[in-house]
């Protein structure tokens, strides 16, 4: 005779992936979403400390304790002409100095940004 359910019995033998592939998908879109991807910063700085300090947001220029400036893979004076190139009316351009960083270095970044009209300036602070 006939044996018609046969065939289930074999293809019930096996699990099916799909569930766990469905689950490995879902895990990886919301480590996709909830990740925050941001380049690191190109070289280590300790903030200056502040009474109180807002969160920066905007192009960030680093400063280095040594004087060393950068902005994204530029470095030195070529971050002068990038800087230049930014639109008007931007957002402000926030610098991470080391705390470090002696005031007159940071006096005299500030002043040429100023006079090239790269203006407002922000200086990132951490709370004491």
């Amino acid at each position: 005779m006939f044996d018609f359910g046969a065939d289930d019995r074999q293809r019930r033998q096996g699990e099916s992936i799909v569930p766990m592939i469905n689950v490995v998908f879902l895990l990886l879109i919301f480590f996709l979403m909830s990740a925050r991807l941001v380049p690191p910063a190109p070289f280590e700085t300790a903030p200056p400390q502040a009474d109180a300090a807002e969160p920066a947001t905007g192009d960030m220029l680093h400063l280095s304790a040594a004087g060393d400036l950068a902005f994204g893979d530029l470095r030195g004076e070529a971050v002068f002409a990038a800087l230049a190139a930014r639109p008007e009316g931007a957002a402000p351009l926030v610098i991470r100095a080391d705390a470090g960083v002696e005031a007159v270095a940071l006096a005299r970044i500030a002043a040429r940004l100023t006079a090239e009209g790269r203006g407002p300036l922000r200086l990132v602070t951490v709370p004491r």
